[in-house]
């Protein structure tokens, strides 16, 4: 997978084809991804919880969260070298093997197995959230929200749909001899490798690449997408090589020099501690969903209510994500970003007091996920567009470590907080946790912040 960046580049390089088509690739690989990564959401803690017991089953999806989080530094070192297409194909690759060793485990009821499937898993996560930045490396700055926002929203058919075919790829695979709840993780790894396999042979020219051979040779992408490639043989400018190939002295830098970015830049600071907090909430109170549920309802029902309560979930999550982009590039970043926090209060608020009443709690996940689709899409975007060309995928990384570390602590002590005290507990915490937020998003940005890209 070795890439040549030192070849010339293209005089003008039509930037708004390679786009549309990269979209669209992006939008038939985030549906299959989906199906992957949202059918165990509805199996993932249940199957914990009968391997190892309900007071660890947060840290099943957990460690899914973790290796997610963990995966996004390699991913991103690969990226940074070679381009999106290799590392999206290896965090495909590396998911359908943790849904094989989850597999196993459910066949040998092996903790440590179960949880390192659950930990390369993560792969399937990581490559579904890079695949969002990689929409917008070659997008209009007017058009970065909505052209961000539709990929998470293509996650939609696949994920909204998958949870409930849990049971009838439990049903399926139970003819194979495979035990209950294990059918779904066979399913998902099938489709993180088609996944992989579409991305491999499709996704070239590769956006990133060529996002930094416009940049080398000093072409902003809206100039190159508003004005059409000229007759002859091309001006001057594009006949400059290409950027070359980063040292490896600069690869190693990595999380470090991207941290020296975020640092220096208030708007990325703010774009990281949005789409981390935002995960953190989501995370801590749909995890234990599931649970919560299987309090009040029998093993005969409970696959079908987890599976129509978590579609309305991921239904908040991404439907509605192209408003949410649209919004973003129209009202702003940071006020989207507000309004999203709103939602996660009123989300945490509603199923905190939903008892065992099944259609408000499915309303208070329904919430939960527009929340964080205000928080993800407007983030991201603000991230993307504060920091440089060169670091940007460093950065990217940088923020999907920090966002499943946040998201894995909170999966982590779900399960001990509902056990001590509750799942309304447990959703008033997640409320307390967001508030400092606010105060970020509304402070002041200093004259003369580097918040711009250079």
């Amino acid at each position: 997978m070795a890439t040549d960046l030192t070849a010339l580049a293209p005089a003008r390089p039509d930037v708004a084809a390679i786009q549309r088509r990269t979209l669209r690739l992006l939008f038939v690989t985030q549906i299959i991804g989906g199906i992957g990564v949202a059918i165990v959401f509805a199996v993932g803690t249940l199957l914990a919880a009968r391997i190892a017991g309900t007071a660890v089953a947060g840290l099943a999806q957990s460690a899914a969260v973790v290796g997610g989080a963990l995966l996004a530094v390699p991913v991103t070192r690969i990226m940074t070298g070679h381009g999106r297409r290799p590392g999206l194909v290896m965090a495909y690759l590396v998911g359908a093997a943790g849904g094989v060793l989850v597999v196993l485990a459910a066949v040998t009821r092996q903790v440590p197995l179960l949880f390192l499937g659950m930990l390369l898993f993560g792969g399937g996560t990581a490559a579904n959230l890079q695949a969002r930045y990689t929409a917008v490396d070659l997008a209009e700055p007017a058009r970065r929200g909505r052209q961000l926002s539709v990929i998470v929203w293509a996650t939609t058919i696949g994920a909204v749909a998958a949870p409930n075919f849990a049971a009838l790829a439990d049903h399926t695979t139970s003819g194979w001899g495979l035990p209950p709840l294990a059918g779904p993780f066979a399913f998902s790894a099938a489709a993180f490798v088609v996944a992989a396999v579409v991305l491999l042979i499709l996704l070239r020219p590769d956006p990133l690449l060529t996002a930094r051979r416009l940049a080398a040779a000093d072409v902003p992408v809206a100039e190159v997408v508003a004005a059409p490639p000229p007759d002859g043989s091309g001006s001057q400018r594009g006949a400059r090589r290409a950027e070359p190939e980063l040292s490896p002295a600069r690869r190693a830098e990595g999380m470090r020099a991207a941290w020296r970015v975020v640092r220096e830049r208030p708007a990325a600071r703010l774009g990281i501690a949005a789409v981390a907090m935002g995960h953190l909430v989501m995370v801590a109170v749909m995890s234990m969903t599931p649970v919560r549920l299987g309090e009040f309802h029998d093993d005969a029902d409970v696959l079908r209510v987890v599976g129509i309560v978590l579609s309305l979930h991921i239904a908040g999550m991404y439907a509605l994500s192209p408003v949410v982009g649209w919004l973003t590039d129209r009202l702003g970043r940071r006020a989207v970003i507000l309004g999203g926090i709103g939602v996660l209060l009123a989300a945490c608020a509603v199923a905190g007091t939903a008892g065992h009443h099944t259609p408000e709690l499915s309303l208070g996940l329904a919430l939960l996920g527009l929340g964080w689709s205000g928080t993800m899409v407007a983030g991201s975007t603000l991230l993307s567009e504060s920091v440089p060309t060169d670091v940007r995928p460093s950065v990217q990384g940088l923020s999907d470590l920090t966002m499943g570390l946040a998201g894995a602590g909170a999966a982590a002590l779900s399960g001990f907080v509902v056990r001590v005290a509750g799942y309304p507990t447990l959703t008033l915490l997640a409320a307390i946790a967001v508030v400092p937020l606010v105060a970020l998003a509304l402070r002041p940005v200093p004259a003369g912040a580097p918040d711009k890209e250079e």
